[in-house]
């Protein structure tokens, strides 16, 4: 199996949002392995206009009609921009009151562009292979939230449990909802349809608004695929082999009774067996294993210290900071290994942070996220890279930057770090003690961050552990937090 990394519900201009879909492609095309642009299309039960509601009627009105004058041009440029690099889907959105807000997923490039009031009359009526993804779902009931009692696990077995809009898996987890469209609703969690007998995998996804897929930070969906190809990934969400992660991509491997993440499986009264291993990007703070949604196996003080012992490592150059809201600041590095060897480089890029236009009329500004940022060159020895960066919104909301390196050496091994034309060179030793940083210029300053090389025992762990079935339906699931704030949600497996 691979793992392949995608975003399936994110924005751009094809109905209202900023940036073409030329350019979101593109973007994705830099650090994806799949995804889906996704034009806004219908709100069925969209609220009567009256002078208190003309503005929300009349732009999303707009930004309908945009994607229905534009519909086969989009999904042409889909359909040819799908190749061995990158795999795209076709998706379009329906907002709703009564069923929540889903987005529609094909890997048909002929998905017509119909109008219904439901996403199983959505789905079926499509005529071609498709499923629906409920989206943001811990909003109001009523209130585009998901409604737990309308769910049909057959139209929509996945469930996007964090994307910009914050984390629905619990009241009580990690980054709360705070749009404007109100507060995260005990009633509408992910915790809530799985005590309700349903089954559903867990993606997460940007909803970015801005022509950015996978933006760093606001939500990323994996699968564990066959192969890199439309088929196999879409078999791998039919199959529920997904989970989520709020930024870093960190590797989860779950399995029951040797079962991947997101089977079900009959109950035979056996001993069951979880296994499960994760290889994060920085420090991993907890594990917890859960049975029926409480914890049942929580790892927790994981080694902090280096261990002389390993011989791979990662760290991280952060990038940002400074004072430039409208204008983009350039970043060039590269990175040397001397008396060791590079494995893997895994790029943290954001674009301009948007979750909704500003503005009814969003025309004229395909270039809001033309940022070329990217993986330049990969060697055994090295890498370069190129990224565009603007102020943090606010000391809470970063906008930075990151590429993060994986090695292969010896605390010996020579690092020469040289980021727009600030070089370094620095043994692994040396970076295990400590990070540094530097600014650009003297006040205000944009500025990068070596963080400290870390030990492959501070960012894997793995392990097993046996249970009893409870006599019942019983349902498995893990939650990875890194020290760092990310996190990652993996599909349950199923008992029935």
């Amino acid at each position: 199996m691979k793992l392949l990394w995608g975003d399936i519900h994110n924005h751009c201009d094809i109905s209202y949002g900023y940036g073409s879909l030329k350019n979101a492609l593109a973007r994705a095309r830099s650090h994806l392995d799949f995804c889906a642009v996704t034009g806004h299309a219908m709100w069925p039960d969209m609220p009567v206009r009256t002078p208190e509601t003309a503005f929300v009627v009349d732009f999303h009105q707009a930004g309908f009609q945009k994607l229905r004058e534009h519909w086969d041009e989009v999904e042409k440029i889909v359909a040819n921009a799908n190749d061995p690099d990158l795999v795209t889907f076709q998706a379009y959105e329906m907002h709703s009151n009564a069923y929540g807000d889903h987005h529609i997923v094909s890997p048909d490039d002929q998905l017509p562009l119909i109008y219904r009031d439901s996403p199983a009359a959505l789905m079926q009526d499509a005529g071609v292979p498709a499923l629906t993804v409920c989206h943001h779902i811990g909003y109001t009931p009523g209130y585009r939230g998901i409604n737990w009692d309308k769910y049909d696990e057959k139209i929509t077995p996945l469930i996007e449990v964090c994307s910009k809009h914050g984390c629905g898996m619990s009241e009580t987890a990690p980054f709360p909802y705070y749009h404007n469209m109100g507060p995260r609703d005990s009633r509408n969690t992910v915790y809530e349809g799985l005590r309700r007998g349903y089954h559903f995998g867990f993606v997460g996804s940007t909803d970015h608004h801005a022509g950015f897929p996978g933006s760093y930070g606001d939500g990323k969906m994996a699968v564990w695929a066959e192969a890199k190809n439309r088929q196999s990934i879409w078999q791998a969400m039919l199959a529920r082999r997904t989970y989520a992660v709020t930024g870093d991509r960190i590797e989860c491997r779950f399995t029951v009774n040797d079962a991947p993440m997101g089977s079900i499986l009959p109950e035979n009264g056996c001993l069951r067996r979880l296994d499960y291993f994760v290889k994060g990007s920085y420090n991993i703070d907890k594990i917890v294993l859960y049975k029926n949604l409480q914890p049942l196996h929580i790892v927790e003080g994981l080694r902090m210290l280096p261990s002389p012992a390993d011989t791979r490592y990662k760290f991280r150059v952060e990038m940002g900071w400074g004072n430039n809201a409208d204008d983009l600041f350039r970043w060039q590095g590269c990175v040397g290994v001397r008396g060791g060897r590079l494995l893997s480089v895994e790029p943290c890029f954001r674009g301009r942070s948007v979750l909704a236009p500003a503005a009814a009329n969003t025309d004229g500004h395909d270039d809001v996220n033309d940022m070329d940022s990217r993986i330049l060159e990969v060697s055994d020895t090295g890498a370069q890279w190129q990224c565009f960066t603007v102020k943090n919104i606010s000391p809470l909301h970063p906008q930075t930057n990151a590429v993060i390196f994986e090695l292969e050496g010896t605390p010996e091994t020579e690092l020469s770090i040289t980021v727009n034309g600030h070089a370094r060179t620095l043994t692994v030793a040396q970076l295990m003690r400590y990070g540094y940083s530097e600014h650009m210029k003297p006040y205000h300053s944009q500025a990068f961050k070596v963080h400290p090389v870390l030990t492959e025992s501070q960012y894997t762990a793995q392990g097993h552990l046996t249970d009893l079935p409870s006599g019942g339906r019983d349902l498995y699931h893990m939650e990875v937090y890194q020290s760092n704030g990310s996190c990652a949600f993996v599909s349950p497996v199923y008992f029935e």
